[in-house]
């Protein structure tokens, strides 16, 4: 047991000026962390604690899952990543180091970089150590510190610099073998979620810098969350907006033949969407087709959606390109002919057409049929434009953000949106970079094949304040059990009685020896400022003991989560308390 007296819990009666969000505040007005810098934070004795048994469960479920623990270093040979398949792509988020060494680096050549993930170390381990299908699979996990260059450091451990995280890496002699592992760890994900007490929905995710076949991503619901979660709950279909797909465009759609030849007409000061839809055009959005130039590994493509929709950027990543941005003003003119605002992708209208590495369109546009696009002539436009046979479309793709409402991709039902933070990911990663630091194994025929890759990590840090984020109420945290600081709490209201303070221990004592932390607030405090903190940290079960209890010969037992107070005898309360800890114990294991 700990006494408060004794222990350090600096709690605050008001927010620090720069949380925007409920759980952020309470981290900080409870006493879980200190802000030391943008995105830097030290985690205080009540955090820490929170910290360690949200670890402890991770790892015992990874390790179920067939994890095997070692801890990699945090500095990596800047060597490792530029070998790696993502050098381009995560260099700007990560923090280089260099030496006090030569000085012959240049201020963009950094000696070492600080690990946001461990795959540039972890693959070249393995390829070094294992050689033979005999020792496979494996997967290698740790929980260890991680390094993020944010630009915008916000909403305290959400989005850090400095962060925890469990990552593991699967290595398998099959494609079979590792979607076998990978569903391993998915179900160990599931099973640590529901350990901690939060409500994780497993996602459909995009793949994004780390590549690979498919990935899911596991989201938190809250108003505050980072991404948007497209889903149906009779279906149980559930994708984050990079990944979500709807069934707008039926699998059978025909497509539409031509209305009339392609005509040119003037739009003077029309280069927008709206501008078109105005009069004297009245051409509606989902009559338009709406052309955006993109760069991909420095060569221009084009992107084709109806006018009324948005790309989904993220969806780009399905082209193959390493790096890809929006085209400049300067860019777009010598390849289109035109500025942005009269762009199209008719066929003979395109300046350098041959200059393209590609014309991706999204399905959608298909719908359209008969629409009207831009020139490639500032101030014109050309209306009865047929999709089968006026564009050059390289590919069909889905590369539009889905829009609640529209028909569920499983059962055609309306899809729903919601807010969620993501607090895990897994990634079936394939050969990407067992391939780049040749990590092969040989079979029983000495034949030699790539090992089959897939990662998985879990943000702890981030975890802690999710959770805080979805168990609140005015009055502060409310803790689940497992991962509560201290499940039992006592309330002695006059310490410097030594009845009470000896009461307090003996229900201390009954509490602790059925499985229960336990603190005990004896400080010299008025009863509403103990309540009050009480309800700020969140400590699950709360006993008070107070003179006039005594007198009755009764102490008081509160759960947090309640409103109602118990009045327990005296006689009873060891019993009553054992009782309560074993009750919640057994809560929190049935929910797991």
């Amino acid at each position: 047991m700990k006494l408060w007296s004794q222990y350090f819990i600096p709690t605050l009666k008001e927010s620090p000026a720069d949380a925007e969000i409920a759980s952020h505040k309470l981290l900080v007005r409870a006493g879980l962390v200190r802000k030391l810098g943008g995105g830097l934070y030290t985690y205080m004795p009540l955090g820490l604690r929170v910290m360690q048994k949200i670890t402890q469960i991770c790892r015992e479920e990874i390790e179920r899952g067939g994890g095997i623990e070692l801890e990699m270093p945090h500095l990596h040979p800047v060597e490792n990543w530029q070998q790696g398949p993502r050098w381009a792509a995560a260099r700007e988020i990560m923090f280089r180091a260099d030496s006090a060494g030569d000085g012959k680096r240049g201020p963009r050549e950094p000696e070492y970089v600080l690990g946001p993930t461990h795959e540039e170390v972890i693959t070249p381990l393995v390829k070094q150590e294992i050689s033979s299908y005999r020792d496979l699979p494996k997967n290698f996990f740790q929980i260890a510190t991680k390094f993020r260059n944010e630009i915008r450091p916000r909403f305290g451990l959400m989005r850090a610099r400095e962060f925890v995280m469990m990552d593991a890496y699967s290595f398998d002699a099959t494609d079979d073998g590792a979607i076998k592992s990978y569903l391993a760890m998915k179900a160990a994900y599931e099973a640590f979620f529901r350990r901690i007490g939060a409500h994780a929905i497993a996602v459909e995710a995009d793949t994004g810098v780390m590549g690979g076949s498919f990935s899911h991503e596991f989201m938190v619901p809250a108003e505050i969350g980072d991404d948007d979660v497209i889903y149906n709950e009779e279906s149980g279909y559930a994708a984050n907006r990079e990944k979500a797909t709807s069934a707008l465009v039926p699998a059978d759609l025909a497509d539409a033949a031509p209305t009339g030849a392609v005509e040119e007409f003037a739009t003077p000061g029309a280069v927008t969407i709206a501008a078109l839809e105005a009069a004297p055009y009245g051409v509606p959005a989902n009559q338009q087709f709406k052309t955006l130039v993109y760069m991909g590994d420095g060569k221009p493509f084009l992107v084709v959606l109806r006018g009324c929709d948005e790309l989904e950027e993220a969806k780009l990543g399905s082209l193959g390109f390493t790096l890809f941005r929006p085209a400049t003003a300067e860019e777009i003119e010598p390849v289109m002919g035109a500025k942005p605002g009269s762009l199209g992708p008719v066929k003979g209208s395109i300046k350098d057409a041959a200059a393209l590495v590609g014309v991706f369109a999204d399905h959608a546009i298909r719908l359209i049929g008969n629409g009207t696009t831009g020139a490639n002539k500032d101030g014109f436009h050309l209306r009865n434009v047929n999709v089968a046979r006026d564009l050059a479309v390289t590919k069909f793709g889905d590369f539009r953000r889905v829009r609640p409402g529209e028909p569920d991709p499983k059962s055609g039902q309306p899809l729903k949106v919601r807010r969620g933070i993501e607090v895990g990911h897994i990634f079936k990663l394939g050969t990407k970079y067992s391939e780049k630091f040749g990590a092969v194994y040989t079979d029983d025929q000495k034949q030699s094949h790539l090992m089959v890759m897939g990662c998985y990590g879990i943000g702890i840090s981030r975890t802690m304040q999710a959770v805080i984020e979805q168990s609140h109420d005015a009055d502060g945290i409310v803790w689940p059990w497992n991962v509560a600081p201290f499940h039992v709490l006592i309330c002695v209201l006059d310490p410097q009685l030594p009845e009470m303070m000896e009461l307090a221990k003996k229900i201390a004592l009954a509490a602790e020896g059925a499985g229960a932390d336990v603190i005990i607030d004896d400080r010299a405090e008025r009863p509403g400022v103990k309540f009050k903190d009480a309800d700020l940290i969140g400590i699950p079960l709360r006993l008070t003991i107070g003179s006039k209890g005594l007198k009755d010969g009764i102490v008081e037992l509160k759960w947090r989560a309640q409103k109602d107070v118990a009045k327990v005898p005296l006689a009873e309360i060891e019993a009553k308390v054992a009782a309560a800890v074993a009750e919640a114990k057994a809560k929190a294991a049935s929910a797991a």
